[in-house]
């Protein structure tokens, strides 16, 4: 196994080191790039570097924003500290994200990913069709007040629609929209827990049990109503919907 392991290294090591040069495996043939060559380890470099951030921009341009907000304020709503762990709410708002995003990726594979694999497009007049679908979805969830917002601060005159606009400016105005919206509906999910904790609390108080905390005492009763409501199925089924509304 490792003679195997070595002969493979052996192999990949860049050719510069048995006096050649590196093969050019990426060359450039149109705009002011045109006919500059990438060799292999710049083009690894340059996927290392986008890897990096590309799941950060792919999950703000995404329903994922809402969805794990939501999920983080009824965790701190229920009073369960780490139940459920991190690792299970990133699970549920993951999977959650590729449900709404379902056909969005689908009209990407659709209009952009099979006709480039097919060579009908080049790579950049993929990238122009398959950016269009995910933009529709995010102008869908945007405010118009948001939007106006990075219009104003970018001081751009020649946007006459919001379908004119360049990522640029959908992007944070869609990631302000749903922050403002998660907040909303985390709101709404607040209130009922907190109902409870102020009516046990004034129970308590009026039983003279002041060094008891309302939090221990409430905490079964929030969870009993949570369970009793299908509260689970509440919150991912509204969840799901506010993006298709």
């Amino acid at each position: 196994m490792i003679r195997k392991l070595l002969a493979v290294a052996v192999f990949l090591l860049p050719s510069v080191a048995f006096g050649q040069t590196e093969p050019l495996v990426l060359e450039l043939t149109g705009g002011a790039a045109a006919g500059k060559s990438y060799s292999l380890s710049m083009q690894i470099l340059i996927l290392m570097t986008l890897l990096t951030v590309l799941p950060a921009v792919l999950l703000s341009t995404s329903a994922f924003v809402r969805i794990i907000i939501v999920l983080s304020i009824l965790r701190q709503a229920l009073g369960t500290a780490q139940t459920p762990p991190n690792q299970v709410l990133l699970g549920v708002a993951l999977l959650l994200t590729f449900f709404v995003m379902a056909p969005v990726i689908g009209e990407i594979r659709t209009t952009a990913i099979e006709p480039y694999a097919a060579g009908e497009l080049t790579m950049e007049q993929a990238l122009n069709v398959g950016i269009e679908p995910l933009k529709a979805f995010m102008i869908n969830q945007i405010r118009e007040s948001d939007f106006n917002l990075f219009v104003d601060i970018s001081r751009r005159t020649d946007i006459t629609s919001i379908d004119d606009a360049p990522m640029a400016i959908i992007i944070p105005s869609f990631i302000v929209s749903e922050l403002k919206t998660a907040f909303q509906i985390g709101f709404l999910v607040f209130i009922p827990f907190l109902v409870i904790d102020l009516v046990v609390s004034s129970v308590l108080m009026s039983m003279g049990m002041m060094m008891l905390s309302p939090m221990l005492i409430s905490l079964p009763f929030k969870i009993m109503l949570f369970v009793l409501v299908d509260g689970w199925a509440l919150i991912i089924g509204t969840l799901a919907g506010s993006f298709f509304v």
